[in-house]
């Protein structure tokens, strides 16, 4: 496909300016005249690390095209960068940065196209299954998770859940982007065997799941198997942006299911206090020794 062609391309240039970053900070930030501003060869070198992980995203996936947001997000904190620094010089370095600038301005365009025919050609909603045993009944594991408003106990993503009747609740959840708001419904429930539930049209986003709960092998404990479906529009650039933090919606379900099997099954989140969020790739250089929240060392 010609469009996962073009994105291979943006890879290969990813890779190379990526090389350039970290071999030669110096002469970088030199031609895009930052040189002066202090810390400015070490930014140089995180950026070229940032390329280096577009590269391994869009030459090492089967559909590239959809990793290109990723660098769309690199291209618009470098446009940032780049507008303040022309801003605030003169003389050359400011002639420096604008012709970067502009650069990087037309390297944007072309992300951006090759972004979008990635999500136009992507078909069908994004779906994500995970599921692990608890070692609690069946009927205590349903009816802790029918308590919507335990859910953020264990969904460290989620800031609130208000029950606003029998079917109805209003969610709020930190986005990797945007906090999001929206309000679901239950549309089928058995007791101590499933729920599923979908948001409500119109409230902005657009995800329906289930969650299924089963008696483990030989009569011990509950199986707890989680199916989740996001149709959102852009739900690519938000998976795409969500995996540059370690967040991808797979990756959430089965973190969130971990937690919640410690909460059942001990009354508490045990994970890091140095990354009290639980799994997020850009915080494991800060990891602690696990205890409780709220815990002292």
């Amino acid at each position: 496909m010609m469009t996962d062609r073009f994105a291979r391309a943006l890879g290969w240039a990813s890779l190379a300016l990526g090389a350039a970053q970290l071999t030669a900070p110096r002469v970088v930030t030199r031609l895009c005249g930052v040189d002066d501003a202090p810390g400015a060869t070490a930014f140089a070198r995180l950026v070229g690390g940032r390329e280096l992980l577009h590269a391994a995203l869009l030459l090492g996936a089967k559909n590239p095209a959809s990793w290109a947001w990723t660098r769309v997000v690199g291209d618009t904190m470098d446009l940032g960068v780049l507008g303040r620094a022309a801003a605030n010089r003169t003389g050359a370095r400011r002639a420096r940065a604008l012709a970067a600038l502009g650069a990087v301005a037309g390297i944007a365009a072309l992300d951006t196209a090759c972004a979008r025919r990635g999500t136009a050609n992507a078909k069908g909603p994004l779906q994500v299954r995970a599921s692990i045993t608890v070692n609690k009944p069946r009927e205590e594991v349903y009816r802790f998770w029918r308590e919507l408003e335990n859910l953020p106990t264990f969904m460290v993503h989620l800031d609130s859940v208000r029950t606003l009747d029998e079917r109805r609740s209003r969610w709020k959840a930190k986005g990797p982007i945007i906090d999001l708001e929206w309000e679901a419904e239950i549309i089928d429930e058995r007791a101590g065997e499933l729920i599923a539930w979908r948001s409500v049209p119109g409230t902005g986003v657009s995800n329906a799941g289930l969650v299924g709960f089963t008696t483990g092998p030989g009569g011990r404990g509950t199986v707890v198997d989680v199916s989740m479906e996001y149709g959102a529009p852009g739900r690519k650039l938000a998976a795409a942006v969500a995996r540059m933090f370690g967040e991808h919606p797979e990756q959430q379900v089965r973190d969130d299911l971990r937690r919640f099997k410690q909460v059942m099954e001990t009354g508490e989140v045990v994970r890091s206090e140095g990354s009290p969020e639980g799994h997020r790739a850009l915080r494991q250089l800060r990891q602690r020794p696990a205890q409780p929240i709220g815990g002292r060392a």
